[in-house]
């Protein structure tokens, strides 16, 4: 029986266990917070609290034979990982993982103008999350050449899945940017996210970059629009870029200066990953039902 540890186990770490469960692996997930433990451990999971912003907590991590993906986010500041540092460190030599997989992201390729990106595309973050990533895959890399283990890396864009679509925020009717100014944004359904990363652990190419998305991309307005269809509410009101300075987040804004086509023909090709939601009509029906989320009261 395969052994698998998830570093942060969320939403989407939560799907990859219960498909690693289904397949007969032996699942082990490190988790921060009490609410985390609570819903791993309602699936049935070996879980351990620890925090990687505590070296002085962190136990030694065996890991031999083990296939590790690695889902925890990085610090909410600076242009560094100190957190997959400290996991990388707590692993002994004598001990090491048969394969690492991590969830990064698509915004390490910075605003590409637009552009068809795909994984022979050079970095060049511009916001300092993105940077964060970027430092979190060079790490990795690097610990996995010195150490001979497999370090395969998905590059992933927005994650949208059942319980995470943005419903309150369409309640609240909260603005978009305006079709005419909105830039190419990128998603994947969770469920399509999950099959990648589970390909990855077992097929990826040592060393990889893989692109994972719908392959189908288009404005983050047309997403919000779509949204709203699907779930039977009202569109959002559009305004212009220079009026959302005053109303969007930093957060928001940072993802509304960058424009990029992810090519995913990679996953697709090496992976044998054909997304099971190939756009966002499919993806949403599987989500909503009788005009509200599954799982959702009225």
């Amino acid at each position: 029986m395969a052994s698998v540890l998830i570093a942060g186990c969320g939403y989407v770490g939560r799907r990859i266990a219960r498909r690693e469960l289904q397949d007969g692996a032996g699942v082990r997930v490190l988790v921060r917070t009490d609410d985390s433990a609570a819903a791993a451990a309602a699936l049935a999971l070996d879980v351990r609290q620890i925090d990687l912003d505590d070296p002085v907590t962190i136990p030694a991590l065996s890991l031999r034979d083990t296939i590790v993906y690695y889902l925890v986010p990085p610090p909410s500041t600076g242009d560094h990982d100190p957190r997959l540092g400290r996991f990388l460190a707590a692993i002994p030599a004598a001990s090491l993982p048969a394969r690492v997989v991590l969830i990064s992201t698509s915004g390490v390729y910075g605003d590409c103008r637009g552009e068809w990106v795909d994984e022979d595309r050079a970095p060049h973050p511009q916001a300092d999350r993105a940077r964060r990533r970027l430092d979190a895959e060079q790490q990795l890399l690097a610990w996995g050449a010195q150490h001979r283990v497999p370090v395969v890396i998905l590059r992933v864009p927005g994650i949208y899945g059942p319980g995470r679509l943005p419903l309150e925020r369409l309640r609240a009717g909260e603005p978009v940017l305006r079709e005419a100014e909105s830039p190419w944004s990128n998603r994947v359904h969770v469920d399509d996210l999950v099959r990648a990363a589970l390909a990855a652990a077992r097929r990826g190419r040592a060393g990889a970059v893989y692109n994972v998305s719908d392959g189908r991309p288009t404005t983050m307005t047309d997403y919000f629009n779509r949204v709203a269809d699907a779930a039977g509410l009202p569109r959002p009101p559009q305004i212009s870029l220079d009026a959302g300075d005053a109303r969007f987040s930093a957060g928001m804004r940072s993802y509304l200066a960058e424009s990029k086509r992810l090519d995913n023909r990679r996953m697709r090709e090496e992976l044998g990953v054909e997304p099971e939601y190939p756009d966002l009509a499919r993806g949403l029906s599987a989500c909503l039902g009788g005009g509200r989320a599954a799982g959702e009261g009225p």
